[in-house]
């Protein structure tokens, strides 16, 4: 017999507790039902799920290349939502931050034609309409400044000059928070830290029956502290980090006192074991050790844990990596047993944590033994066949989606007669970034020659060098490669758009910066740019993949001097940290002590990529330009002189190459299908054949590292 879990009171009209009978007939009694008491053993099963970096990726669309992409966009992600919501009736929908900047879309709404607070952004349309629970926050929510931010989420910071427009602005009608940012003034959080998510779940108590049970789901957001540097011009002065274990350790009792059965941490960081520092970037690991009961962590866009559709992509190398002491379960999706998930970027996976809890001791538990993580991605059912694209996201931002395509398409009034692509820059075609380093030194030779300042007076002798990554070349998979003007050639050039300099220069928020550096500081520059390869062991008989993980491909910095004066050669051969061989400038190797001055970005200047002694402190000219507004501002400097950008002068200055090695074994690049005949036509000899594809989608390219 199944047993009733409702008990009934009596309650007297005077509202007294009665009991038994009344020496008060005109006394009426009442029944009304007190919350269910829960039966010790009753079982509650429900899915956290995950989107984060979607990067303003509403649609499976690239405004650089004007085209669909399959492979990415919240409107196929939706599916993805919809057949998991199916799956699992007791669901919970959260987004880990990175969600308003990456694509053009983000960028017109922000900048070109910015939404008003009447208005609200395209991608949050799409949250909004996907019901998502709750969100948190990335580093890159802060690149277009705190009152945009401010504005888009209808949020006052109460930090000083910086004011929500009066009234209701446009923004996620969902609980956004934010645990470990601070307003200097205020010494507050701007956002609010947590948030409980008061849900009402199908249980089943231990016979069998079903009940309805109230679970509180807790949520928390962490950002890297390094928005401090990368946005330094947004929030100096203004906000303060703490670090993510700090905050925990201060918030997840708060959440516990306030009534969380379940503390999520939102993290916008990666996963490293390495001793804890309040000032590490990637942090999320250290999170499972303050009492938090499940994991969603991005910033990285990587996948985790390894997808369990047929066909799935390897792990990311930088997985294996990890020592087996960290107890990092990449396969199950646990750190430190606590259920850990990533769901890539750009919308490309749904992270679903299915979590069983059992109530014991007035309390509910976890059950790590039935709880399931996965990262699905958009092949999921055989691992071949794409969800469709829900139509309705479509629709729903139609406006804001021509209002891009028309902005890209405009002119920027010059021409290239040569195809400027990354699919071959990690073997040295410069033809996507010699035009990027041409801008920076440009500015900063000409900010140096036309200043008034008494200390930059005394740098004009110094050498201005340049460089830059290809920051789209594979991170975010196959489709993800710079390609302006592809079928440019000198018979027919092509008129450049403004789409174009945001497909060479991916980050819209980066402002030029130039340091003063020595010839020591170069190399050690140069020797970290040079991690990006794998150790190359030329006596190994099976396969070596030359470059084993994208994750970090933006800190593959290739440096340029005018005229092609800076030489270097790289030996994958060698360690990381001793790769650099023949660095030379102008002819004549290049001693410790020679005076350099590099072009560069923010993000770099102020340290982010560790490289050894750039932290900083060498800086000396902060630029109020974005490095993409220089690049497109070089290119209609251009436009006016000469009227064209040719490969001659600004595509094929290759500055560096590899050492030869003989390798006894096969050595491949994985890159784009298809382009095969564009390295051929740049010259790289080395890249000798197009093999099949993996399991992402990239082609093998075999690479005879002996030419």
């Amino acid at each position: 017999m199944k047993t009733n879990w409702v008990m009934v009171a009596a309650l007297s009209a005077a509202g007294l507790v009665g009991c038994g009978s009344s020496s008060d007939s005109n006394t009426t009694l009442v029944t009304k039902p007190e919350t269910p008491k829960i039966p010790e053993g009753t079982t509650v099963s429900f899915a956290l799920m995950e989107t984060t970096d979607l990067h303003a990726n509403v649609l499976s669309y690239n405004y650089y290349s004007l085209s669909e992409d399959t492979s990415l966009g919240l409107e196929r992600t939706s599916t993805l939502i919809q057949a998991a919501r199916a799956e699992n009736p007791n669901n919970v929908l959260l987004d880990d931050g990175d969600t308003i900047q990456g694509t053009l879309l983000g960028d017109l709404q922000a900048l070109t034609s910015p939404v008003p607070c009447s208005g609200t952004l395209a991608i949050h349309k799409a949250m909004n309409a996907l019901k998502f629970d709750g969100g948190g926050m990335g580093n890159h929510e802060f690149n277009y400044g705190l009152p945009y931010l401010s504005q888009v989420t209808n949020t006052e910071f109460n930090i000083p000059g910086v004011s929500k427009p009066t009234g209701t602005c446009g923004a996620p009608t969902f609980p956004l928070v934010l645990s470990n940012v601070t307003g200097v003034a205020s010494q507050k959080p701007i956002f609010q830290p947590y948030a409980v998510l008061p849900r009402d779940f199908a249980a089943t108590a231990p016979d069998g029956s079903k009940l309805t049970v109230k679970l509180n789901i807790g949520i928390m957001s962490f950002v890297p502290p390094q928005i401090l540097d990368w946005d330094q011009k947004n929030l100096a002065g203004k906000v303060a980090v703490t670090g993510s274990v700090e905050a925990a350790k201060q918030y997840v009792p708060e959440l516990r006192s306030k009534g969380a059965d379940v503390v999520v941490a939102l993290s916008h960081g990666g996963l490293d074991p390495s001793p804890y520092s309040p000032k590490m970037e990637n942090q999320s690991y250290h999170l499972t050790s303050t009492g938090i009961d499940a994991l969603l962590i991005g910033h990285s866009h990587l996948v985790f844990p390894k997808g369990k559709e047929a066909n799935a992509p390897a792990l990311d190398p930088s997985f294996a990596a990890l020592p087996a002491s960290a107890n990092i379960d990449a396969v199950n999706g646990f750190v430190n047993n606590v259920p850990t998930v990533m769901a890539q970027s750009w919308g490309r996976r749904l992270g679903i944590i299915k979590m069983t809890m059992v109530y014991q001791g007035g309390k509910w538990v976890t059950q790590p033994a039935k709880t399931n993580v996965e990262s699905r991605g958009f092949k999921y059912t055989d691992g071949s066949t794409l969800v469709k694209a829900d139509p309705e996201l479509s629709k729903l931002i139609k406006d804001e989606h021509e209002a891009t395509v028309a902005y890209a398409k405009q002119p920027l009034g010059v021409s290239t007669d040569f195809e400027m692509s990354s699919y071959f820059s990690l073997v040295g075609d410069v033809s996507a970034i010699q035009l990027v380093n041409q801008a920076q030194l440009d500015y900063v030779k000409n900010f140096i020659a036309s200043s008034t300042d008494p200390v930059l007076s005394t740098y004009k002798n110094i050498p201005v060098i340049s460089c830059s990554a290809p920051f789209k070349a594979g991170r975010n998979g196959a489709s993800d490669f710079t390609d302006v003007a592809p079928e440019a050639s000198a018979a027919k050039p092509v008129g450049l758009q403004i789409r174009n300099p945001g497909d060479l220069y991916l980050y819209g928020n980066n402002n030029l910066q130039a340091v003063k550096i020595k010839g020591s500081d170069l190399k050690a520059w140069l020797e970290m740019a040079a991690k990006q390869f794998g150790q190359i062991d030329p006596a190994k008989t099976s396969e070596q993949d030359l470059v084993p993980s994208y994750g970090t491909i933006f800190n593959f910095d290739v440096f340029y001097a005018e005229g092609n004066a800076l030489k270097y050669q790289i030996d994958v051969s060698k360690p990381a940290g001793s790769r650099i061989a023949n660095l030379t400038f102008q002819g004549k190797p290049v001693a410790d002590g020679d005076d350099f001055i590099v072009a560069t970005n923010d993000y770099r200047a102020g340290g982010g990529g560790n490289v050894p002694g750039i932290d900083g402190s060498k800086t000396i000219i902060k630029s109020p330009d974005a490095n993409q507004a220089v690049v497109s501002n070089y290119l209609q400097k251009l436009g006016k002189t000469t009227g064209k950008v040719t490969l001659a002068d600004n595509g094929s200055a290759q500055s560096w190459s590899f050492v030869k090695v003989k390798t006894a074994g096969p050595v491949f690049l994985r890159s784009a299908p298809g382009h095969l005949p564009l390295a051929k036509n740049a010259g790289l000899s080395q890249v000798a054949a197009e093999g099949g594809l993996d399991a992402s989608g990239f082609a093998k390219y075999s690479i005879d590292l002996s030419k």
